[in-house]
């Protein structure tokens, strides 16, 4: 029986891909990006509040369904279907929109006076932070295509030697044991980091969905104590935001834990509110589910290129730029996906479906 709330919340939180990266234009501690106007701390405020776990939400969700993948699929299957699905979006999308996205950072940040052509060249041997903000390589958004594919592999093989060591693993239903399965987050998220993402904290979520979250057992009884994980996980967050944007002194130490405190025990709440209220099926979450990925491949760009042909007109207004930024930018993204959903040669390329597809 497939499982609707895992698809409903992986799009939900694709979709706020867009008011995140639109944010990060006002972002308070400096962090390089395509497109930068100066430092706001409401706006900012609304990327520490999705940061610690829309995306490992993500890798979470994608550890489920790798669970019920392979009750219909054989490893070679489904490492064949990953690679389809995953590393063609991530070679094509690094070389085709990356460019587009640093061309427009490099003449927004840096007055960069050559042409989109000329600037192939600066992309591929400027080497530098991979922010693309400077005009540099980056692979932008798409880091998470391919740790989602590495992840993939990774846990494949973990699964394999974990079936000869424990044939029947105990199952882990104790609310307590599910509350300390965070405890190494913090240590994990050191471990093989790029830019402050742990491929291997993002493998232990992956496998934690995989064999803990994908049990009904355990989402039961996640889904009880749901209020109680989003009461902690957003008290966490509030605090975290307070003290990291907020307040006058610097608390680093309170930070990382109240950032972990949020990323655990927001996945436990998200996991049990869409198990509990999301596990559904409409015309709206098919649509959606149908459109996800191509939404995340192609969201970030017209995020970039709103804000840099709307600067000049609303540069003073801030908030009005962000709000008219994100609208504009949802609809262009869902007008592209539109095209490209119905043009087999570019779903081949970004590892979607057509619409035309009847399978």
């Amino acid at each position: 029986m497939r499982k609707h709330y895992i698809d409903n919340l992986r799009w939900i939180a694709i979709l706020l891909l867009i008011p995140y990266h639109a944010a990060m234009a006002w972002n308070v501690w400096g962090e390089p990006n395509y497109i930068f106007f100066e430092g706001n701390k409401i706006i900012s405020s609304i990327i520490v509040f999705l940061s610690p776990y829309f995306m490992p939400l993500l890798f979470l969700l994608a550890g489920i369904s790798t669970k019920f993948a392979f009750q219909k699929r054989t490893v070679k299957q489904y490492i064949l279907e990953r690679a389809k699905k995953l590393l063609i979006p991530f070679i094509s999308g690094t070389l085709l929109l990356m460019p587009v996205m640093t061309y427009v950072a490099n003449k927004f940040n840096f007055g960069y006076s050559g042409n989109l052509f000329q600037h192939y060249g600066v992309f591929f041997t400027k080497f530098t932070d991979l922010t693309g903000a400077d005009g540099g390589f980056s692979v932008g958004q798409f880091w998470f295509v391919l740790y989602l594919f590495v992840v993939s592999i990774i846990s494949i093989g973990v699964i394999a030697l974990l079936k000869k060591i424990i044939p029947k693993p105990k199952k882990v239903t104790s609310i307590w044991l599910i509350c300390i399965l965070g405890l190494p987050l913090p240590l994990l998220s050191e471990l093989l980091s790029i830019g402050g993402k742990s491929l291997v904290e993002y493998t232990y979520i992956f496998l934690i969905g995989y064999y803990i979250f994908s049990n009904e057992d355990v989402i039961c009884k996640i889904e009880k104590y749901k209020w109680f994980f989003l009461f902690i996980g957003l008290t966490a967050t509030i605090l975290n935001i307070y003290l990291f944007i907020w307040s006058d002194a610097q608390y680093p130490l309170f930070n990382s834990v109240l950032k972990y405190v949020s990323e655990w025990f927001m996945l436990a709440a998200l996991s049990g509110i869409g198990k509990g209220y999301l596990n559904f099926t409409s015309k709206v979450s098919i649509y959606m589910s149908q459109r996800s990925f191509a939404f995340y491949i192609l969201h970030f760009i017209w995020v970039v290129l709103v804000q840099y042909f709307m600067a000049d007109i609303l540069y003073k207004h801030t908030f009005l730029l962000y709000i008219i930024s994100v609208l504009l930018a949802y609809g262009a993204t869902f007008i592209s996906c539109e095209i490209c959903v119905r043009m087999p040669l570019l779903c081949s390329v970004m590892g979607v479906k057509s619409v035309n597809n009847k399978k």
